[in-house]
């Protein structure tokens, strides 16, 4: 198939790492993928290493005329069957054609971006459930789940120990933007309760500065290292003992997927996503959201209980391998664009069993 993804985000995070691995993974396996995408060199650079040389836009404010001309021109030419917007800018500046135009969301966003759209794509049935809460045609709003790459295996990162961490201690891990959202002050204020343990957070962004400060103020700076952004998460994986997942709200939760793939154990905030994700107890162990405590009791019970803390590791590795990895969701994402295609163009779906990439874009 002729298919056409188009993505204006930024340049980390959630959505965007899954943008590359999904048209990287069509591309590879066959379908002749258009990339459009903000401009980004990095991500041009990983992109066009395995053969996928992107368009670039700029995908400013509504009145980037410019954008909106070269996106209707490249489509034109192009002539995919389905073209898949990711998120509000794209789905914003992404006109209607012969093709099959498909908004992804992958949050609880404005429906007036996607109005123009044949059919929506939510990475959760929660999502999903609240698109045709929202008006949307149930027969037109469709579950598909992201896949993370398989992260088992991994040799550990090399971390210097925080000054205040003697050889041997516990070390948690935490991934993602330092925004509010992602609840480390929370994470933050149960280290105190947790005497002993090292944490490391990978992420960057405006609460960089706050959270220093709150580390400093609850005596615990010397145990936590503030890595900012990093592309080695199997590596950081490998390294820890238990995954935390503090985000307050969290529509899916990518980095449980991560975790999960790497067969570590997670303790998360029962945000949306994670509540869906996780089997309570089997696959990770959920704790109520604002509450420092339970987050440290939970984390405290897998630190104390080494086989539990394996069981649940090897529980996460297989949920990842039966519904999260590229194989699996690759087929399904396949199988929804041949049945959203024009009849014209749409045709069987080939079995990907067999030819699923495995590596790390």
């Amino acid at each position: 198939m002729r298919l056409a993804q188009v993505m204006a985000g930024s340049t980390m995070g959630g959505a965007e790492g899954f943008y590359e691995r999904l048209a990287l993974a069509l591309h590879l396996t066959g379908d002749e993928v258009l990339s459009v995408i903000r401009s980004d060199p990095g991500r041009a650079a990983r992109l066009s290493a395995q053969g996928l040389v992107p368009v670039q836009l700029r995908f400013g404010n509504w009145l980037d005329l410019p954008t909106r001309l070269r996106l209707q021109a490249e489509l034109n030419g192009f002539r995919p069957a389905v073209v898949v917007a990711w998120m509000n800018r794209a789905a914003r500046f992404s006109p209607r054609g012969p093709w099959t135009l498909v908004g992804r969301l992958g949050g609880y966003y404005d429906l007036k971006y996607y109005r123009h759209c044949d059919h929506l794509v939510g990475n959760t049935r929660d999502l999903v459930a609240w698109i045709v809460r929202q008006g949307w045609p149930r027969e037109r709003a469709h579950y598909l789940p992201n896949f993370v790459d398989d992260m088992g295996g991994m040799r550990p990162a090399e971390l210097d120990l925080p000054p205040g961490v003697r050889p041997g201690a516990p070390r948690l891990l935490a991934l993602g933007r330092l925004h509010r959202n992602k609840g480390f002050d929370m994470l933050l204020r149960a280290l105190p309760l947790l005497p002993g343990a090292a944490l490391t957070i990978a992420g960057e962004g405006p609460e960089r500065a706050a959270l220093a400060r709150l580390a400093a103020q609850l005596g615990v700076a010397d145990r936590v290292q503030l890595l900012g952004w990093r592309r080695d998460s199997g590596a950081l994986l490998a390294a820890c003992d238990v995954f935390v997942c503090s985000s307050r709200h969290e529509p899916l939760g990518n980095i449980v997927l991560e975790a999960w793939s790497a067969g570590r154990p997670v303790v998360a905030v029962a945000a949306q996503g994670p509540s869906e994700l996780i089997r309570d107890g089997e696959t990770g162990l959920l704790v109520p959201p604002e509450s420092p405590e339970g987050l440290a009791a939970a984390i405290r019970t897998l630190l104390q209980e080494p086989e539990r803390r394996a069981a649940m590791g090897e529980a996460g590795r297989a949920a990842y391998a039966a519904a999260f990895a590229a194989g699996p969701v690759l087929a399904r994402w396949r199988g929804f664009l041949q049945q959203v295609a024009p009849p014209a163009v749409a045709a069987p779906a080939r079995s990907l069993s067999a030819e699923a990439p495995g590596g790390r874009s």
